[in-house]
């Protein structure tokens, strides 16, 4: 089994009485990793995207969401479930299947990746800074680097108190939107109709539904979330191993079904708030924090910015740990965490002393993400399917086929977003 990476730690204990039959049944023990995974789905990245979807082309777009959601609880769990079966992350398993050369490319487009994802969400929590509190661009970056900091610490005291903050992190971006909504009071059957009846409103909106579709799936925490698994709870037998598979399933999902309703309640918020009332062109963070103001008064637009703030915290802080597990799985090599840190938060600077558009900034680097994922989606498919790699965890051939499909959706349709992004399409 392979060395465990420095930023994972076991959880071990509770869980591992409970597979061996010696607790009754919790699931707590087993919960966390998929809350720190799902923070990838509702970064700063997507605000942007459904505030244009929801005032643009209200409610006609939030199946896209529905759809999107349900692509990434699979490819989630065939994340966690090569963690289970291998004890290895999926950048340790291409390290020991594939070539030296091979390897080393892997290494720096998923490096490249993870520092353009990086930089989308410390982006993001600053510009959520600037609104909230009024000040510049640049003290409120320095002030999301001392709280990212301040998240990267508490793995000092284990694996577990970070999980249990970013699942609190989660919980206030999602009671943000639930009083949005709130206040908002959107329709409920066009909500209804919207998320559960496919369906566009021209040719703008399908562009729109590939952007969405497109992002899918989030390179970094693929790579993360086979390694917040790999041995946190060590399994003694194939039933053991395959009961722990069942409880990472429910984590998934619950985690997963949350991110999907925030992403949901974004897009219902700039529907009713925006559309219903003939403001069709709210394309950016800050004019939607602007235009939130004199419709539903300083207090939605307050929540907005929050929920801003916390989204881009928790995302950079994942991003980071991502980051690590992709140089050390695909090297060997390590470096302390406070250095990765402080090297991620470098472009972010750059971008602001420039005076370049944060949210045209945050659009461009989820273009640049969109180039690494067939290389972590491909190589999990074909990994996940083969017995030799995961013995009694190998996929079912229906999985591995709705797996094939849809990572040939999401690489199909990122192929599609980035054409049309350089005008190519």
């Amino acid at each position: 089994m392979a060395t465990r990476p420095e930023t994972v730690a076991r959880v071990g204990g509770a869980g591992e009485r409970i597979l061996r039959g010696h607790r009754r049944f919790a699931l707590l023990p087993f919960l966390g990793p998929a809350f720190i995974a799902c923070i990838a789905y509702i970064d700063p990245g997507n605000f942007a995207t459904n505030i244009a979807a929801g005032s643009k082309f209200g409610y006609t777009l939030l199946w896209v969401i529905v759809a999107s959601n349900l692509m990434a609880m699979l490819i989630q769990t065939l994340s966690a479930k090569l963690g289970i079966a291998t004890g290895r992350n999926l950048p340790e398993v291409c390290r020991a299947r594939f070539s030296h050369r091979t390897t080393m490319g892997l290494w720096i487009q998923a490096e490249v990746i993870a520092m353009a994802t990086d930089l989308a969400e410390f982006l993001g929590a600053a510009l959520g800074f600037n609104l909230l509190l009024g000040i510049p661009l640049f003290p409120a970056a320095v002030l999301t680097g001392v709280c990212a900091f301040g998240i990267l610490w508490l793995q000092r005291f284990g694996f577990r108190p970070l999980e249990a903050t970013i699942a609190v992190i989660i919980g206030v971006i999602g009671g943000c939107y639930v009083a949005e909504l709130f206040m908002a009071k959107p329709p409920v059957g066009p909500v209804l109709h919207g998320a559960l009846v496919p369906g566009f409103s021209g040719q703008e909106s399908l562009l729109l539904a590939v952007g969405i579709l497109g992002a899918t799936v989030m390179p970094h925490v693929i790579y993360l979330h086979s390694a917040l698994l790999q041995d946190r709870i060590l399994p003694e037998s194939d039933e053991q191993a395959k009961r722990l598979y069942r409880f990472t399933r429910i984590d998934v999902m619950i985690a997963m079904s949350i991110a999907g309703l925030i992403n949901m309640a974004m897009l219902i918020m700039a529907a009713t708030t925006f559309h219903d009332n003939g403001l069709t062109n709210v394309a950016s963070i800050q004019t939607a924090y602007q235009t939130l103001t004199p419709i539903l008064g300083a207090a939605a637009a307050t929540i907005f910015a929050l929920a801003l703030v916390f989204s881009g915290l928790s995302s950079s802080a994942v991003g980071t740990l991502s980051g690590q597990i992709i140089m050390q799985g695909f090297t060997g090599w390590s470096i302390p965490l406070w250095v990765r840190r402080l090297a991620t938060m470098a472009p972010a600077f750059i971008v602001i002393a420039l005076g370049l558009n944060p949210t045209r900034t945050l659009v461009l680097s989820q273009v640049i993400l969109s180039f690494g994922i067939p290389f972590a989606l491909i190589p999990l498919v074909v990994f996940t399917s083969r017995r030799d790699i995961m013995g009694v965890l190998r996929n079912h051939r229906g999985t591995t086929v709705a797996a094939s499909i849809v990572a040939a959706v999401i690489v199909l349709l990122n192929l599609f977003l980035i054409l049309q992004t350089f005008g190519l399409l």
